[in-house]
């Protein structure tokens, strides 16, 4: 997969800006605020993914703007191909010429890997961000993934509002298996989806961190289920009964893929709690990595890397390990 041709319009703080880029590795520097990684942004949101700043469309759009434009011509699947982006308050995406109703299409045609210092929470926030990670690397490979999450999180959403109110209205936990069938359902999917894929990247990410920490640390990748075989629909379901009263009593569901997280470990020790920034900026990498080289698999084409600020805090000889990794990537 590469890219021929990005041109943005009332992007950001850019100017009208038309980028040809090297079919290899290329570098956009230049001063602080001058719009670096509003560029790589524009070209992530190729990807049908959200900002990976986490930034709301109405942003993304030039002051005084009323819309912003991005067009893309790019080689995938052995063919030349183009997409537009015209961004307001939402999107609206054409590929080949063709309107999109939504960006399933987008993201099974164009693909890249994203690295930015933002992702070092990753390791250090909470589960919340690691469940993210997985949610949108597996949204990429199965665009149809994304829809199931939704899905589930709405269930999630209306079992949590009749908890809140049951007290009052006894009549409501008839409703509460309603909704705790399609959470058992479209929860037992996710789970399996992402032991699955979390299982490729650890055939992967482990070699990485081990050439960039020269042989000498070893790093271990786990899926961390708040239920027990919560990839069988049963399993969970039985979980959320079991867990009724308690979620009463807060008035959220407590168990479900929504609450599951990844434990990092480096030499068997949390990566967490005692790697260094150097470890954990070495293990974010690694995932990274690896998530690209799941996609290659997956596609068969490398997809697009895009690295802010990726070298700072790494010796020189992490640095060498990473471009040569790279090589032949755009």
């Amino acid at each position: 997969m590469k890219v021929l041709r990005l041109s943005l319009e009332n992007y950001r703080n850019l100017t009208p800006t038309v980028l040809f880029p090297h079919e290899g590795i290329n570098v956009i520097y230049g001063n602080n605020a001058q719009g670096k990684t509003n560029l790589i942004e524009a070209l992530w949101l190729f990807c049908g993914q959200k900002s990976f700043r986490g930034s709301k469309d109405s942003e993304l759009v030039a002051f005084e703007k009323e819309a912003a434009r991005l067009r893309l011509q790019f080689h995938s699947g052995d063919r030349d191909q183009t997409a537009e982006i015209k961004i307001t308050n939402k999107r609206d995406y054409i590929l080949n010429d063709i309107p999109q109703a939504n960006t399933q299409r987008i993201g099974e045609s164009f693909c890249a890997v994203v690295f930015a210092p933002s992702h070092l929470s990753l390791i250090k926030d909470g589960p919340k961000s690691r469940r993210q990670f997985l949610d949108t690397a597996i949204s990429q490979l199965r665009p149809s993934y994304q829809k199931n999450l939704s899905g589930y999180q709405r269930a999630v959403m209306q079992r949590n509002a009749i908890l809140r109110d049951v007290k009052a209205h006894s009549e409501l936990l008839e409703m509460l298996e309603v909704f705790e069938d399609r959470i058992a359902l479209t929860g037992a999917k996710i789970i399996s989806q992402r032991q699955k894929y979390l299982e490729a990247l650890s055939k992967v990410a482990p070699e990485i961190y081990h050439g960039l920490s020269r042989g000498k640390e070893t790093l271990e990748i786990a899926y961390k289920s708040s239920i027990e075989n919560g990839s069988e629909p049963e399993q969970l379901r039985e979980a959320l009964k079991a867990a009724r009263a308690e979620d009463m009593h807060t008035g959220i569901t407590g168990v479900g893929p929504h609450r599951d997280d990844i434990d990092f470990m480096i030499n068997s020790l949390s990566v967490k709690s005692f790697g260094s920034q150097g470890q954990q900026r070495s293990a974010v990498l690694s995932m990274k990595l690896s998530e690209a080289e799941v996609l290659k698999r997956f596609s068969g084409e490398h997809p697009i890397a895009i690295l802010d600020d990726v070298m700072s805090e790494l010796d020189s000889e992490r640095q060498d390990y990473i471009f040569n990794h790279i090589k032949g990537w755009q």
